[in-house]
């Protein structure tokens, strides 16, 4: 905490205004590409998706850890490159900036601004991930930790920005390189025997835990839910405004393959700690911890609190708590700057170098902080399965509303603002129809899949995206003629 405060005061100093504030001073590519791959490994990976995995085996860790990846990856090479070059010359300094700009269109801007108040969700998903742990480890009140927590992380982010940002966040990737390594090797003693074993041991508990598509599970039944669905999450997820917008931080255009290579490579690394979900399964075999049944999202915790010892358990405990507060720091950054340059500032009139807007901000922060607490709060006490659901609910969303315009914006010169627009809104109408209005097998029950339901509306999205750039460029070729 000393050491994160000391960062932050420094950078502090460094920010005078709203642009320092969202994309700092320009950093190398190593560091930059560090704190990307912190930024996309977040709670999620470290702390909640290793119970997917030890509730629903091989089917789970191949569609989370392998192919979801996979797609993440492709996007990222492809979409990075152009987004800066763009984005650096229209001097966008958020997501929603970028695609108002690129469209000409402020009512876009506004549009994609609110559409982002959807990543609460995920801070949500953060919070309780790292409540869980702290809360675990020092078997301290939940409600009690996560006050605390909210109010250290979104104080310290208030006043840093991204010049602090970046370097908190590199410095947390290489405790997390450090804790993978400790969580990836901590299971080796069920390798004994070599795969085989480790297998029947895992079919001793369940014979579907070492089957790619799980048919009792709720998320991993089949090919589409498993490969189809978690491909396209992957492609799109990329379009968050916490990892498109971090290639705007580098100092030059040359450092973009370098940063990629890093973050890709780290990013790796990270994806595959899920795998430590197999052992805890292995750990507690009935989902029992000393009587007391496991909530999917403190499965993890157990497992870290009983396997190792108390030095190594509070390394990984630390490497836990910075895979959350790497990512919480970017979309509480990245969130409030957008709150306040693209829904704020248009309405007051106010412009970026104005000294009100960083004052607004920290006002921001504090809305958003507790806004925070109370979902946060809801999910510790009455999660759907996990937190993790609200959060890909609401975070899917947002990002099937943004493929289209960033993607079309990037690689179709003539797109009409109508078109994407269009393709945006249908996205968002389409994934919450799909959702509550239970319209496929895969979105029915009480525990529903919103990888399905993002699927649907980024396809749609691209359909109708597709079909209204013909309609209305032929119609614009027409008067032309005219």
């Amino acid at each position: 905490m000393c050491f994160t405060l000391y960062i932050v005061y420094k950078g502090a100093t460094k920010t005078k205004n709203i642009k320092e504030f969202a994309l700092g001073n320009g950093f190398s590519p190593v560091v930059v590409g560090l704190s990307l791959a912190a930024s996309i490994t977040s709670a999620a990976t470290f702390i909640i998706n290793p119970g997917f995995v030890a509730l629903y085996g091989w089917s789970a860790f191949l569609a989370m850890s392998i192919v979801l990846p996979l797609g993440l990856f492709i996007s990222l090479i492809i979409l990075s490159k152009s987004f800066r070059k763009y984005g650096s010359s229209i001097k966008a300094l958020t997501l929603a900036q970028w695609v108002g700009k690129r469209y000409d269109s402020p009512f876009f801007s506004v549009l994609m601004a609110f559409f982002s108040l959807l990543l609460l969700t995920f801070i949500a998903l953060i919070c309780v991930g790292l409540t869980k742990v702290l809360s675990s480890a020092l078997g301290a009140d939940e409600l009690l930790v996560l006050v605390c927590l909210v109010i250290f992380v979104f104080g310290y982010t208030m006043f840093g920005g991204a010049n602090s940002m970046i370097y908190t966040n590199a410095i947390q990737a290489i405790l997390m390189v450090i804790v993978a390594v400790i969580l990836l090797t901590s299971g080796f003693e069920h390798f004994n025997g070599g795969w085989d074993a480790f297998w029947a041991k895992l079919d001793t508990i369940d014979p579907n835990m070492s089957l790619s598509f799980n048919e009792k599970s709720p998320l991993f039944r089949d090919w589409f839910e498993v490969i189809f669905c978690n491909f396209i999450v992957g492609i799109a997820i990329v379009c968050q405004p916490h990892i498109i917008t971090r290639s705007l931080m580098l100092k030059s255009d040359e450092d973009v393959n370098k940063y990629l290579a890093v973050a890709i490579l780290v990013e790796t690394l990270f994806f595959f700690v899920l795998f430590a979900g197999f052992y805890a399964r292995i750990m507690f075999p009935d989902l029992l911890n000393e009587g007391t049944p496991l909530k999917m999202d403190g499965i993890l915790s157990a497992y870290v609190v009983k396997k190792f010892s108390v030095a190594i358990g509070i390394t990984v405990i630390m490497g836990l708590i910075a895979a959350g507060l790497s990512t919480l720091e970017g979309i509480v950054q990245s969130l409030s700057t957008t709150i306040t340059n693209d829904i704020i500032a248009p309405f007051t009139g106010l412009d970026e170098n104005s000294k009100k807007l960083p004052v607004i901000n920290k006002l921001v922060i504090v809305v958003i902080a507790i806004i925070a607490i109370v979902i946060s709060y809801q999910q510790l006490l009455y999660p759907n399965l996990s937190v993790g659901i609200l959060a890909q609910n609401g975070v899917y969303a947002f990002f099937s509303a943004a493929f289209v315009p960033v993607l079309f914006g990037i690689f179709v010169k003539d797109m009409p603002k109508q078109a994407a627009i269009g393709a945006a809104v249908t996205a968002m109408i389409v994934h919450f129809s799909v959702y509550y209005g239970q319209l496929t097998p895969y979105t029915t029950g009480s525990i529903r899949n919103p990888a399905v339901a993002a699927t649907i509306a980024i396809l749609s999205a691209v359909f109708v995206g597709i079909a209204l750039w013909v309609i209305l460029r032929k119609k614009m070729n027409t008067q032309t003629e005219l």
